[in-house]
């Protein structure tokens, strides 16, 4: 694994990834939609309790350019000004702590959601199937049907997540798209996410069963994926770092 360390030390990793990724969509996005931008600036500012002498340091320009921009005698920022202003956020709670990214996630429910997940992530650009399958090492046992593209993937550890997830939880998996790849890692049959999948009647455009061997595959988990014609394919790779770490530098 690249990252190095243990499993627990590169899930963790992933999480906080994903954490910050997550909650600097949901700051942009409100920023972008507000009806008054640099008042929405100033409001994202504040609540992280932040000077602007001291976001106008993190992003090396005057005090008085934030002061522009959020009384609007200055333009809107463009999207890389704006990118540049969330991560000058996060990376300054981070820094003290990270108090205010905590109490974000609780309230978007991130926290509760990434007990169960290893990764979650939503692609740049379609990936067809077949590549995705591809990187992973996969071998399918139930050929996908519908979109032949691949939009995001979720890497989920099945057994947390059906110790802990609720329906609604379930559904947050999905991310943005159902046209997604959900990916089930510590799995001994297949069963038990197949049986979810049908019991929530979703359909992600592609389910991928870590941990076991093809021929160890429940025959009922081919059954139900044919009935929700829902892809079913195994990975053949043995870490779930590695599986990641070639799904982040392939896609």
């Amino acid at each position: 694994m690249s990252e190095g360390g243990s499993s627990e030390e590169v899930v963790a990793s992933y999480h906080r990834r994903i954490l910050r990724e997550t909650i600097a969509k949901k700051i942009a996005g409100d920023i972008l939609f507000s009806s008054d931008i640099g008042l929405a600036m100033r409001k994202w500012r504040q609540y992280f309790g932040i000077k602007q002498s001291e976001l106008a340091r993190a992003l090396e320009v005057s005090a008085s350019v934030i002061s522009d921009y959020e009384s609007g005698r200055r333009r809107s920022p463009g999207s890389l000004v704006l990118r540049r202003f969330v991560e000058a956020l996060l990376e300054l709670d981070e820094r003290r702590g990270g108090a205010t990214i905590k109490t974000l996630a609780r309230t978007l429910g991130i926290s509760d959601m990434l007990v169960s997940v290893v990764d979650i992530r939503e692609l740049a650009a379609p990936v067809e199937t077949g590549k995705f399958v591809e990187v992973i090492e996969g071998e399918a046992l139930v050929e996908p049907e519908g979109s032949k593209y691949i939009y995001g993937y979720t890497v989920i550890d099945s057994v947390k997540a059906i110790e802990t997830l609720s329906g609604a939880d379930f559904m947050r998996l999905f991310g943005s798209s159902t046209e997604r790849a959900l990916i089930f890692t510590k799995v001994s049959t297949g069963r038990s996410p197949m049986v979810a999948i049908r019991v929530f009647d979703v359909r992600p455009a592609l389910v991928v069963l870590h941990g076991l061997k093809p021929d160890s595959v429940d025959p009922l988990a081919v059954r139900l994926a044919k009935l929700s014609n829902v892809g079913l394919v195994v990975s053949k790779l043995p870490e779930i770092g590695e599986l990641v770490e070639r799904l982040r530098a392939s896609l």
